[in-house]
C-alpha cells in the first residue's frame, strides 16, 4: 500500500517564534559569556611611556595626520575636546594562546558536528524507512 507523497511534521508559529529567539539567546550567550567570565579581552598590556609627544611615540608625519583625522591629539594636551592617542598607541594586545586550550575548542567543534551528523544521519534514515519501506 504506497502512503502517498512524504508530508514534513508542520512547526506552529509559537514553535517558530519560541526556536528563533532560543537560538539568538544561544548566540548571544557564546559571544558574551567568555567576556562576563573573564576568558576574552583580558590579553592587553599598556606600555609605560615617558614622552607623549607624536615624535616620542615614534608616529611619523603621515601617521600623526591619520591621528588628527580621527580626531586624536598627542598624548601632551587635548585640544578642542580631542582624546589623546597615546593611551591607544602604549596598548598592545597579548596574542599567546594555550594548546590546551586550543586543543579542547576543536574537541568541542568536532563533538558538536559528530552530534549533529548523527541526528541528521538517524532523521534521514526515519524518513527513507517511511517513504520506502513498502516498496
Amino acid at each position: 500500500m504506497a502512503k502517498g507523497p512524504y508530508q514534513p511534521p508542520v512547526q506552529s508559529k509559537i514553535g517558530q517564534t519560541f526556536d528563533t529567539f532560543f537560538l539568538l539567546a544561544l548566540v548571544l550567550a557564546a559571544l558574551f559569556i567568555p567576556i562576563y567570565l573573564g576568558l576574552a579581552g583580558a590579553g592587553k598590556t599598556v606600555l609605560e611611556q615617558k614622552d607623549t609627544t607624536w615624535a616620542g611615540m615614534q608616529q611619523n608625519a603621515t601617521m600623526q595626520a591619520q591621528w588628527e583625522k580621527l580626531g586624536y591629539t598627542d598624548g601632551t594636551e587635548a585640544r578642542d575636546g580631542r582624546l589623546p592617542a597615546a593611551d591607544l598607541i602604549a596598548t598592545r594586545f597579548n596574542y599567546n594562546f594555550s594548546p590546551v586550550e586550543l586543543g579542547l575548542t576543536v574537541l568541542f567543534i568536532v563533538a558538536y558536528f559528530f552530534i549533529v551528523f548523527h541526528w541528521s544521519r538517524k532523521e534521514y534514515r526515519d524518513v527513507i524507512e517511511e517513504r520506502f519501506n513498502d516498496k
